[in-house]
């Protein structure tokens, strides 16, 4: 079935006891459990072992992670509330649910989507990406080495895809306990690693073996769907626009002129490719550079735009970079306010999960606000339904749209 070997590994079952810290998030289904909350375990573990949770009071099972010596995230939690079998049925059961939770975009002219969404499908560390008929799964932990196999063979049943394509973090790569290879083809063959998919309509395409994280990037497709609507007969800039979603929509939908704007020549080439797929009679050009100094430069000389988005990648990927994140976020909002013409709409997202929903809207409004334009809110936006949030760090993305006057 498979055009590759998997690794042949045997995971030992581990009997853990927690610190009451770790017990108490262990029950309220919390799925990371750090390496200062564990107080005891019976043996040495390797990565992938099962770690079965048992309570201080009864000495009962409450749950069932994977156990990763490689992280300070030491144990990534599967089952909660009890021991649990981790066999073929598990994982079939788990992707089937996690399957049925989609089943509603699927019916909306979409054959692109994320089937597994990590912790938040149960599966830490486990992305599975569709595009069409080719699936990518990138692994963030060499955990899921051992039960890779069977994992796939469900993946493939129950998205009927015909190619599986394998995607590896740097220190995944860097593991040494496994024989596969970042881009590898698992199943299947794949003629082209630019795959072409359809999201609401809109044809786009992602290369699955250079692009970033599985190819595309799916979290934004109702903002950009949304975007696309709101841009019929409008002049629209996109900043940050890496492969062109937004822009692509608003091409698809009817805006008379759309400018990317990216650091990324290689982005922005994708982009204007991606908006050739699509039957559009708007301009589209693209402007290559850093995202700040191009708006200023803009802005000195006069444009502006009736859509603005502006959708920066993550700002905070650790705790120290918080302030600074926050900074640039209202940076971006102020530049955003002074390109958007009278009437505009101003889009401004978020992806940094250690900038909290509340905090990023209310800088928004802030920066707006010191413009002394009018304004007025018209939706604040979070994930779509292929990235259901089970746990609090499991959001990150959120977006607000803004009239101005």
């Amino acid at each position: 079935m498979f055009e590759v070997e998997f690794p042949v590994l045997n995971p030992q079952v581990l009997a853990v006891k927690l610190t009451a810290k770790g017990e108490r998030s262990v029950r309220s289904h919390h799925p990371w459990i750090f390496s200062d909350s564990i107080e005891k375990v019976n043996k040495k573990g390797v990565s992938g072992d099962l770690a079965i949770i048992f309570s201080h009071a009864k000495n009962k099972a409450i749950g069932v992670g994977l156990y990763d010596p490689d992280s300070p995230i030491r144990i990534k939690m599967i089952h909660f509330d009890s021991g649990a079998r981790v066999d073929d049925t598990f994982f079939l059961e788990k992707i089937q649910f996690a399957f049925s939770l989609r089943k509603s975009l699927l019916q909306t002219q979409t054959n692109s989507y994320r089937l597994l969404f990590g912790e938040n499908d149960g599966f830490p560390g486990f992305i599975a990406d569709v595009y069409d008929t080719v699936l990518v799964v990138k692994l963030y932990s060499a955990i899921w080495f051992p039960y890779l196999e069977v994992i796939v063979k469900h993946l493939i049943s129950i998205s009927g895809v015909d190619c599986v394509v394998l995607r590896l973090s740097r220190n995944v790569q860097q593991n040494n306990s496994h024989s596969m290879l970042d881009g590898m083809v698992l199943y299947g063959s794949l003629e082209n690693p630019v795959v072409p998919f359809v999201e609401h309509g809109v044809h786009f395409s992602a290369h699955v073996i250079k692009g970033h994280k599985t190819g595309y990037f799916l979290d934004h497709r109702d903002n950009r769907r949304r975007v696309g609507v709101l841009s019929k007969g409008k002049k629209v800039l996109d900043v940050f626009s890496y492969a062109g979603g937004f822009s692509v929509h608003a091409l698809a939908k009817g805006a008379t002129e759309v400018t990317s704007l990216d650091i990324s020549k290689q982005a922005l080439e994708i982009a204007l490719e991606n908006g050739k797929l699509n039957d559009c009679l708007g301009r589209h050009q693209v402007i290559a550079g850093d995202a700040f100094v191009e708006m200023e430069r803009l802005i000195s000389e006069g444009k502006q735009y009736d859509v603005v988005v502006i959708d920066p990648p993550s700002f905070a990927k650790s705790a120290k970079e918080t302030a600074l994140a926050r900074k640039k976020y209202a940076q971006l909002a102020s530049l955003g306010v002074q390109l958007t013409a009278a009437s505009g709409m101003l889009v401004l997202a978020s992806c940094s999960s250690r900038v909290l929903a509340v905090d990023f809207f209310r800088i928004n409004t802030e920066s707006i606000k010191a413009s002394q334009r009018n304004f007025k809110v018209l939706d604040k936006t979070y994930h779509d339904t292929d990235h259901p949030i089970t746990f609090p760090e499991g959001a990150y993305l959120k977006c607000g749209y803004y009239r101005l006057d």
